[in-house]
């Protein structure tokens, strides 16, 4: 066993599952700590990819109870049946143009800085859009039960500015569905159950398409990190459900203008 990768997933385990949900951008922050690192290959790049399954399974194992009121309700419940439509139609977006850009994309802006200059506008974004809202009656959505399919639609598109390293995925569909109105926790909570087929295809897809590269000795690695990102992403999401019932999204806009200048600094002098 090649203990050194070892620790290495552990610590990209560690980073992707406490930063996948929330709006700090996962993938960004791999990218930076990949590169510290020194295991910003290709390789590296199909880890950093296959780990997020850990941090998706996190969620399905904290919402089980909910998705299996979905499977189970498909034929006989309305309101499950409107659920999963829901996410069939959000995810719709993100994966028709991840699979004609994401390879350029990843060529392009899968670099430290690149990803910094992304989390600093995103940032700005997020103090816009929470002004925006303070100003704003009651959210016409309150949960993700009384979602449209339109209102769902409109998230699916939001989703896809994350194909920008950096931008966060929830990110953009947490801000995304507070513009589109819903509640805040109606947003994250459906950031969420959109994450778990948006990233099963895309963790599925890379992994398949990137197999060359992979052989026996990356097993141990690769679990390491799958584990470590598991355990992480469950106690991320459980504290971040508490965060937003009482606080906004400032906090994490500030961190990010906070990171994305000290990637700056660091690669510039």
């Amino acid at each position: 066993m090649d203990l050194p990768r070892v620790a290495d997933a552990l610590i990209l385990g560690i980073v992707e599952g406490l930063t996948e949900f929330l709006p700090v951008s996962s993938t960004g922050h791999l990218i930076i700590v990949s590169d510290l690192l020194g295991t910003n290959d290709e390789t590296g790049k199909v880890f950093a990819i296959a780990i997020q399954l850990g941090a998706i399974l996190a969620i399905c194992f904290e919402y089980r109870e909910r998705f299996a009121r979905v499977v189970t309700g498909l034929a006989a419940d309305p309101a499950q049946r409107r659920f999963a439509l829901n996410l069939a139609v959000a995810f719709v977006p993100a994966a028709v143009t991840g699979l004609l850009f994401h390879s350029r994309i990843k060529a392009v802006l899968f670099n430290p800085v690149a990803v910094a200059v992304a989390l600093i506008l995103g940032a700005v974004a997020i103090f816009a859009i929470e002004r925006w809202y303070a100003r704003q009656g009651a959210p016409r959505v309150a949960t993700v039960e009384d979602m449209s399919w339109k209102d769902a639609l409109k998230v699916g598109l939001a989703q896809c500015l994350a194909l920008v390293p950096g931008t966060s995925r929830s990110g953009a569909t947490i801000m995304g569905g507070m513009v589109f109105g819903l509640s805040r926790q109606a947003a994250t909570q459906f950031s969420f159950f959109l994450a778990v087929p948006i990233m099963f295809a895309a963790t599925g897809y890379e992994i398949y398409r990137s197999r060359h590269l992979l052989g026996a000795d990356d097993v141990p690695v690769f679990a390491t990190g799958f584990a470590a990102a598991f355990v992480a992403a469950l106690l991320a999401v459980k504290t971040l459900v508490r965060y937003v019932a009482n606080h906004d999204f400032r906090a994490f806009a500030w961190y990010r203008i906070a990171l994305g200048l000290a990637v700056l600094g660091y690669f510039y002098c």
